[in-house]
């Protein structure tokens, strides 16, 4: 059973992925107003019962929320799959993470709980740790959010299929798989 909308339309189309960075929030961005922000968790809360039955139904996963007021940032999850990913594991690397916060809920923002992460997946975890810290990782996930900013993204999931169509938000396997075709069609793929 796939996990995504992607894991979907992977089963039925050969395609490449290739995961980006992007932060909802990066590291610097100015705070919220507190109104603005108690009214963007108030939205969040309103529609996650139906994420979650989205999430049961389609893919058979149970998803979770943290509660609270507590914003765990991400950009060490992605300097950590930058890592993973020279290291042949990205993708393991992008799916524990995934589990870890949306599942387990557990602090992705955490070195520890990354590390973890990263030795269960076999990647020596002293290397990991230094590589957290290392500018050339950190600057490679800068690369990616701004090039997203270039791209117009603002939200996730996004997928740009065939450097031309943009699919933003957490669409169903149909939508996907239509725009993929279509770029089949358009001679887009090699």
């Amino acid at each position: 059973m796939a996990e995504s909308s992607l894991d979907s339309l992977c089963e039925t189309h050969a395609m490449d992925v290739e995961w980006r960075a992007f932060e909802l929030r990066p590291v610097g961005m100015p705070p919220i107003p507190p109104e603005a922000e108690a009214a963007h968790r108030e939205k969040i809360a309103a529609g996650w019962p139906r994420v979650q039955q989205i999430a049961r139904e389609r893919f058979g996963l149970e998803m979770r929320r943290m509660e609270g007021d507590g914003h765990h940032p991400t950009r060490l999850a992605h300097v950590g799959a930058k890592f993973a990913s020279e290291r042949g594991q990205g993708e393991a690397y992008q799916r524990a993470v995934f589990r870890a916060h949306w599942q387990e809920l557990r602090d992705i923002s955490s070195p520890d709980v990354l590390a973890e992460i990263a030795a269960r997946l076999g990647l020596d975890e002293a290397e990991f740790r230094a590589a957290l810290k290392d500018e050339n990782y950190v600057a490679a996930v800068e690369t990616d959010e701004y090039w997203a900013w270039q791209q117009g993204l603002n939200g996730v999931p996004a997928f740009i299929f065939g450097r031309r169509y943009l699919v933003s938000g957490a669409q169903p396997p149909e939508v996907l798989r239509q725009v993929a075709d279509q770029c089949i069609e358009e001679g887009r793929v090699t």
